[in-house]
């Protein structure tokens, strides 16, 4: 089996190889546009199918691709933010990402990452979900984070793994998925779609 990340994450790469994976990674850019009244969990599902049907694809005009698509799995995954109701993605500027945090402030919310696992014409996935809670945050931490640039690029502003973690005090699920993506769910997902392939 020959496993292909549909993502140019270094987390995702990084929670990979933790977990003992080897890969390749081929980036698959998709429009992350939120459609009109469409829920967290279906968006998070819907981009890491598009995801993942767009490596395959960039896989397949590829000059010289040794990617044999019957022993190939392309991994797509998409992570995203809940507070009250809204989606947070990643912030647009420093003045977004502030109010990312003040809305997170003191809160508990959840953490979606989408997984989506193809090989073939067989596709499999899920959508996980991690409670995380944030101690009240006054001002100065606010301008603190934002300052250190470090939620810049990150689903909700900020990163559980990093700076961000002084401020959270408790999660319930998984804590790879809040990074990025839930290593025990790709292992099931991957061992549910090659028994399919056999």
């Amino acid at each position: 089996m020959h496993l292909v990340l549909a993502s140019a994450s270094p987390r995702r790469a990084e929670l990979l190889r933790a977990a003992g994976y080897t890969f390749d990674v081929v980036v698959a850019n998709v429009d992350e546009s939120i459609r009109a009244g469409e829920a967290a969990s279906t968006y998070v599902r819907r981009l890491a199918a598009e995801k993942s049907t767009a490596a395959v694809k960039a896989m397949a005009v590829l000059k010289n691709c040794a990617f044999k698509p019957a022993e190939t799995v392309v991994l797509g995954a998409d992570t995203t933010v809940v507070v009250d109701g809204r989606i947070l993605g990643k912030p647009r500027d420093e003045d977004e990402g502030r109010e990312m945090l003040r809305r997170l402030s003191g809160k508990t919310h959840q953490v979606l990452t989408g997984v989506s696992l193809r090989q073939g014409a067989d596709e499999v996935g899920r959508v996980d979900s991690t409670d995380v809670t944030f101690a009240p945050l006054t001002s100065e931490d606010i301008e603190w984070y934002t300052g250190s640039g470090e939620g810049r690029d990150k689903a909700g502003g900020y990163a559980i793994q990093g700076l961000a973690s002084r401020f959270i005090p408790a999660i319930a699920g998984s804590y790879a998925n809040v990074v990025g993506l839930p290593v025990a769910t790709v292992a099931e997902l991957l061992r549910s779609i090659l028994a399919s392939s056999r």
